[in-house]
C-alpha cells in the first residue's frame, strides 16, 4: 500500500513557478514609500516568507511603513499580479497521480485564501484537492514568521482528517506536506507529518535538507513517485 494517504501542497514554488508576479508587486511596494529596486532577482527571496516578516528583515522598515508596503503590494497583486505565474511542466499529471493512487490533496500555504483560490482556478486544477487552505489577508502584516506555516498546516490537517471522521493526530503518520522552502518543511515537523522538499522551487537543496526534508524531489514527476510509489 502507499506510505501516505494524504499530501499537502504549499502553492508558491510548489505548485506554482510565481516570482515574475511576487518580485513585480514588491518592487511596486517599495517604490510607494520610497525605496527603489531595480533588480527584481533580488527579491526573490520574498517567496515564501510572510511579506511582513520579510519587509523588515530586508529593508529595516517601521510597523507603519510594513503596513503600507502590504497593502500596496496587494493592491497591485490583486489588480492582476497574482496571474503573473505559471504551472510547472507535470504538476497537473502529478496531481491526477496522485488521486488515482488515492491520496486525499489539499493545499496549505501562507498566501491569503482568496488568492490561493483564484490561482488554482486559473490553473484548473482545484478540481484535485479536498481541501483549501490559505491565510486570512491582515496576517500577512500580524503573524509571525515562526509559527505561520506551522498554524497553517494544522488547520489543513484538522480538515482533511475532519473530513474522514478521524482526528489529526491519527493521520499524522500517513500525511506529507510538499514544499520547495524551509518553511514548510518546518511546518511539517512541528506537526509531526512527512516532510517533502521540492528542488524545483525557490529553496536549494541544502535549505530543505537543513530544515528536516525526509524526501527530495526534482521534478514533478519525481514527486510523483514519492508520493504514489513508496511502500510501507
Amino acid at each position: 500500500m502507499n506510505k501516505f494517504r494524504y499530501a499537502m501542497f504549499d502553492l508558491d514554488g510548489t505548485l506554482s513557478e510565481s516570482a515574475p508576479g511576487i518580485t513585480k508587486c514588491v518592487q511596486y511596494a517599495l517604490h510607494c514609500i520610497g525605496i527603489e529596486e531595480p533588480d527584481p532577482e533580488n527579491l526573490r527571496s520574498f517567496i515564501g516568507p510572510p511579506l511582513n516578516v520579510e519587509f523588515k528583515r530586508r529593508y529595516g522598515l517601521s510597523p507603519d511603513q510594513i503596513e503600507t508596503a502590504v497593502i500596496r503590494y496587494r493592491e497591485k497583486y490583486a489588480a492582476g499580479g497574482m496571474y503573473d505565474c505559471r504551472m510547472y511542466e507535470g504538476t497537473e499529471k502529478m496531481l491526477k497521480d496522485c488521486v488515482d493512487a488515492g491520496l486525499t490533496l489539499a493545499v496549505s500555504s501562507s498566501k491569503p485564501q482568496p488568492f490561493v483560490e483564484a490561482i488554482l482556478d486559473r490553473f484548473g486544477i482545484r478540481k484535485y484537492f479536498s481541501v483549501i487552505f490559505g491565510s486570512a489577508p491582515e496576517e500577512e502584516i500580524s503573524r509571525a514568521e515562526a509559527d505561520q506555516k506551522t498554524f497553517i498546516v494544522r488547520q489543513t490537517l484538522e480538515a482533511l482528517a475532519g473530513a474522514r471522521g478521524e482526528s489529526a493526530d491519527e493521520i499524522l503518520s500517513v500525511s506529507a506536506m510538499v514544499g520547495d522552502r524551509c518553511y514548510d518543511m518546518k511546518g511539517a515537523i512541528a506537526n509531526g507529518v512527512h516532510a517533502v522538499g521540492v528542488s524545483f522551487g525557490y529553496g536549494s537543496e541544502e535549505e530543505l535538507r537543513s530544515s528536516g526534508a525526509e524526501y527530495i524531489a526534482a521534478s514533478p514527476a519525481q514527486l510523483s513517485q514519492i508520493l504514489c510509489g513508496c511502500r510501507g
